[in-house]
């Protein structure tokens, strides 16, 4: 087992950064709820405690015991983190009389600490918390204030343990990564090895032990997770891994092909089947979106057991599970029994008494899209543009008919292509059209004509949990608007979504 550095959750928003962050140096760490502690714990090289929205004042604050570590490896304690090392050890925290929120000056009164190794004074750091550490226990060092905070960072050097109440995961904390690397490399040694490359060949290793001479199926979406997980897999174990991309009917225009194409030219083992009439009728009179999204999810099921079944002797199912997913199937509330389906083919080990195998289930987005260019695959699947399981179902409000579909593909294609066009693309995380369930009056010709509304939208996001507009140059919208009302035969009115989520949602249904 590959050396790593722990993070212990207790609940913060900024924890899956700490693991990004340290990911970025090429240093291998996972992610545990307080709750549950690995049990094997000799090839920890360190301790990393996050922040938490409780206080350690709080009668059922977390507070997990941590004698297997204090004293053993370096430890480091973020917030929340830092607070509990305090608290546990006989100092004071109490609540702030104003909650400390925002950008900070960092002054070092330690500047030889191995911590604060090259951190300059005056640095900006970011503060996010309501309570504070009023006293330090004996034996604790202060090693950096601000201008608001007295102990701002610490040291226990009996301990080899450190605390600090700013941030150094987020963006606005100027220095953070280089304390973090002081840390993870400095402090607990560790090598930064944790590459695209060298994650490839363990997992070709495991990979071809954990399956040995059996067949192996996998629903590839044409997205960036399950390609990535295809073309390791192949390289791990060639023609046994057996490929099923389905054709829902509502993928976008000629993306069933093309995507079909550039799989088999990859040296894929892949089968594509069209049901696409099979998914459009079963949608047929259908107006709620969450019937459309359960209707889309069990015809799935059921296409692709039936091809799968059409295989002899597979064993084992593959899923293009990635690390949030993992992580968001834990919560820090309390234990989890229960892991949450991934992807379009949740449901399938039961249905299909198969063995699941999920090569990506410890890599973080930029990771697999990293791992994906190492292996050679063509930065247009890499690239792409997240899109919906249930595809452009939900992108069509109200009813789904084979009309709507043609019809918003065409503006789904125009508007795609003029991003691609204008090398706007890439800087923009998500967007596509949507046909309104409404229609409006417009003039074309001498006539007057009632036809439907399609929506742009365009969103800047990291992981769709919140995303912002995308402010697109008024000619570049004034040019798609043009395009699609010529081209497209049925839409008069086209207009440009600037809601940001929160409060509205990516996609509108």
């Amino acid at each position: 087992m590959k050396d790593m550095i722990l993070i212990l959750d207790f609940g913060s928003q900024y924890t899956q950064l700490i693991a990004r962050k340290i990911r970025e140096l090429n240093v291998y760490c996972e992610i545990y709820p307080f709750y549950h502690i690995p049990k094997h714990i000799a090839h920890i090289r360190g301790l990393i405690l996050s922040g938490s929205p409780f206080s350690v004042n709080d009668h059922n604050a977390p507070k997990p015991d941590l004698s297997a570590f204090l004293g053993k490896i370096p430890v480091l304690g973020i917030c929340y983190g830092a607070q509990l090392l305090t608290h546990m050890h006989g100092g004071k925290v109490g609540a702030s009389g104003l909650r400390e929120y925002g950008r900070a000056k960092l002054h070092v009164l330690q500047p030889n600490n191995p911590l604060l190794n090259k951190i300059p004074e005056k640095s900006q750091v970011w503060m996010s918390h309501g309570d504070t550490i009023d006293e330090l226990p004996e034996g604790f060092e202060c090693i950096a204030s601000t201008e608001d905070i007295r102990n701002a960072a610490f040291e226990i050097p009996v301990l080899k343990a450190w605390g600090i109440q700013f941030h150094p995961e987020v963006y606005h904390s100027e220095y953070g990564k280089e304390l973090l690397k002081n840390f993870v490399v400095n402090i607990c040694g560790c090598d930064q090895s944790w590459t695209p490359e060298s994650f490839i060949q363990s997992s070709i290793e495991s990979l071809r032990r954990k399956i040995g001479v059996e067949k192996v199926v996998l629903g590839l979406s044409g997205g960036v997770d399950s390609t990535v997980t295809a073309v390791l897999l192949s390289e791990a174990i060639g023609d046994q891994l057996h490929c099923i991309f389905v054709n829902n009917g509502l993928l976008r225009k000629n993306e069933f092909q093309n995507v079909l194409h550039q799989y088999r030219d990859m040296g894929l083992n892949v089968k594509g089947v069209d049901a696409s009439e099979r998914f459009l009728e079963a949608l047929r009179g259908v107006t709620d979106p969450e019937q459309k999204r359960k209707i889309i999810g069990r015809l799935f099921i059921e296409v692709f057991d039936e091809e799968a079944h059409k295989i002899e002797d597979v064993s084992f199912l593959a899923q293009g599970t990635i690390y949030p997913d993992v992580i968001e199937s834990a919560s820090v509330a309390g234990p989890s029994s229960t892991i949450k389906s991934h992807h379009n083919v949740g449901g399938l080990p039961d249905v299909m008494k198969l063995k699941v195998v999920e090569p990506l289930r410890m890599l973080f987005k930029d990771e697999v899209r990293r791992v994906g260019a190492a292996l050679g695959i063509p930065d247009e699947l890499l690239g792409r543009h997240p899109f919906p399981g249930p595809g452009l179902a939900i992108r069509i409000l109200g009813e789904v008919t084979p009309e709507k579909v043609a019809l918003v593909q065409e503006a789904d294609y125009i508007f795609i292509n003029g991003l691609k066009e204008e090398r706007l693309y890439d800087h923009v995380w998500q967007a596509g059209a949507i046909l309104l369930d409404s229609r409006s009056v417009g003039v074309m010709g001498d006539e007057r004509t009632y036809e439907y509304v399609v929506a742009l939208r365009a969103v800047h996001s990291t992981d769709g949990m919140t995303a912002d507009w995308v402010h697109l140059p008024y000619e570049f919208l004034a040019r798609i608007s043009n395009q699609i009302i010529n081209r497209v035969p049925g839409v008069n009115r086209v207009v440009y979504d600037i809601s940001s989520k929160p409060p509205a949602t990516i996609e509108w249904e």
